[in-house]
């Protein structure tokens, strides 16, 4: 094989490899051996089909296969003398075609990983902010758990229901011209009034309502409501009063944890108090990992790969497409994420970099995913999948370098910020969770761009609402295996769910229009290479 570089500026490589004739048909004759003593044909004892016969009927397609093996072994052998690290597989274009018995003329184009600059990691300084659980956030709730475990008490004949009573009905629900509209229409639905569950009127329109009773409620759908053909409409529901519950005292005592599952209310409210640790916890860590990045980022600043930028774009730009469907006015949302297109597209190369950062950090200081934390990650993976499909996961990853470097990249992120964490030089303060909240949300925290692997979301440093905040992840480019093409997309945030009229406890199912939601480096022997693109094929198909 033949190699001469056509192109070498900046990141981009180019390559014209010449396949002799005599590689590819050394090939063939070693396939033919392999296959002739398999062939059946007519006329001949199984094993004896002459290979000069077999060569005649199956050449084109032999040479051809041959010809894609040679393409790939050149390709890889190009990438290890070369000692290139592909930021992206490989374009391998197959030149003017080819013809059997004569060489092969293949162009290779690629973009290479940037020499990473050592990154300066000695000199990092990290503020911790640290909240205490205080007491009165874990009895607020133990106050929860109690308001929920409430016993409801039947009201006296005649009792006009007030807030905080539940009121069960039977619902109609019409359009203004009177029409019942699809998924309307429910039994035995237990409303709490003034617990804001439903759409704006319809629970205060059941204050002084008697069991027994019959009324008809006047409301307007919100105008972001999910089913766009109610959404900002007029509607009446006919009532039903079926009872009329008034609440007991909450209590907060041993039977509440019993009642729970648990042996004491000490046991309960410790494990509140973890929950709630953890929280805070959490909270700390995404503020010192934004913090941490944004001193690598402001103290780096080298060329990264075109390609790799541009597939990072499409995964914010395809998640930001997919936030607008769900505000009020998609046209107007994506209108305002058009003229934010160059802020994105700054955040995507700032993912990358720091992705190469973390990578050059990780591997400088021999930061590993070892084999079993592997497992363990492809075992959780797995559990998305019904169970009989469970097992195709787990072989598919292990057998493909690119699926398995997308599972491991978060984990290895992870690490290599801990290990960070170890080298910098970090002070605690003391703050409250809205403090620590508020440190998170400010747009100094956003300023410079995204972060890693935390779920918390970014925004462009001119973006005003807080739904742009909301729109992508802060996550790097793979800090692990950039030439697993599509690795580490950006972790997607689950969208706030709008108020909707009646509660998810009753028997009307979700997707019924009156159901209610809350309101709240590569090594060189792993490069993929695609089969060549060939201009003017004149082999036959195999």
């Amino acid at each position: 094989m033949q190699t001469v570089e056509t192109l070498n500026e900046g990141l981009k490589r180019a390559y014209t490899l010449t396949i002799t004739a005599k590689d590819i048909d050394s090939k063939v004759d070693v396939e033919l051996k392999r296959l002739a003593p398999q062939m059946k044909m007519p006329g001949f004892r199984p094993g004896k089909v002459p290979a000069n016969l077999v060569r005649k009927m199956h050449g084109p397609a032999l040479a051809q296969d041959a010809l894609n093996a040679a393409i790939q072994e050149g390709v890889q052998t190009l990438v290890a003398e070369k000692q290139l690290r592909p930021a992206m597989q490989p374009s391998v274009e197959l030149v003017d075609g080819y013809d059997v018995g004569k060489d092969a003329t293949v162009k290779v184009e690629m973009e290479v990983l940037p020499q990473v600059p050592a990154p300066a990691i000695d000199s990092l300084k990290l503020e911790r902010l640290t909240v205490p659980v205080a007491d009165d956030a874990v009895t607020e709730q133990l106050q929860k758990f109690a308001d929920q475990q409430k016993k409801w008490d039947d009201a006296a004949e005649g009792y006009e229901a007030k807030m905080g009573d539940l009121v069960t009905v039977d619902f109609v629900g019409k359009t203004s011209d009177g029409v019942a509209f699809d998924g309307g229409t429910g039994t035995d639905m237990g409303v709490e009034l003034g617990a804001g569950r439903l759409i704006p009127g319809f629970e205060d329109q059941l204050v002084g309502i008697k069991t027994g009773e019959e009324r008809t409620l006047n409301v307007t759908f919100p105008e972001e409501y999910q089913e766009k053909s109610l959404a900002g409409q007029p509607a009446t529901f006919d009532i039903t009063v079926k009872s009329v519950k008034t609440a007991g005292e909450s209590v907060i005592d041993e039977d509440l944890a019993k009642n729970l599952g648990l042996e004491s209310l000490e046991q309960l409210t410790g494990l509140l108090k973890g929950q709630i640790e953890q929280e805070h916890n959490g909270l700390t860590r995404t503020h010192m990992k934004r913090k941490l990045l944004d001193q690598l980022a402001e103290g780096h600043d080298f060329e990264v790969p075109p390609s790799m930028v541009e597939a990072e774009f499409q995964q914010i730009w395809s998640q930001l497409q997919h936030e607008a469907t769900h505000e009020a006015d998609p046209e107007a949302a994506m209108a305002e994420m058009e003229g934010e297109r160059d802020d994105y597209r700054k955040i995507a190369e700032r993912r990358v970099r720091l992705g190469l950062l973390l990578s050059e950090i990780g591997q400088a200081n021999g930061v590993e995913v070892s084999q079993q934390e592997m497992q363990r990650l492809i075992a959780q993976a797995a559990q998305q999948y019904p169970a009989e499909q469970r097992q195709q996961f787990m072989q598919y990853v292990q057998q493909e370098p690119m699926a398995a470097a997308q599972l491991r990249a978060p984990l290895y992120e992870d690490k290599v910020v801990d290990f960070l964490f170890e080298k910098a030089e970090i002070t605690d303060r003391d703050a409250t969770r809205e403090e620590l909240e508020a440190a998170i949300e400010s747009e100094d925290g956003f300023a410079s761009g995204t972060h890693v692997h935390d779920h918390d979301n970014h925004k462009p440093k001119k973006a005003g609402k807080k739904a742009k905040a909301e729109a992508v992840t802060d996550e790097a480019a793979p800090a692990e295996g950039a030439a697993a093409e599509g690795e580490a997309a950006p972790a997607k945030k689950a969208a706030k769910k709008k108020a909707a009229p009646v509660e998810a406890e009753t028997a009307v199912t979700e997707s019924s229009p009156v159901a209610a939601e809350n309101a709240e480096g590569t090594e060189a022997a792993d490069v993929p290479v695609k089969k060549p693109r060939a201009k003017k094929a004149k082999t036959e198909e195999a």
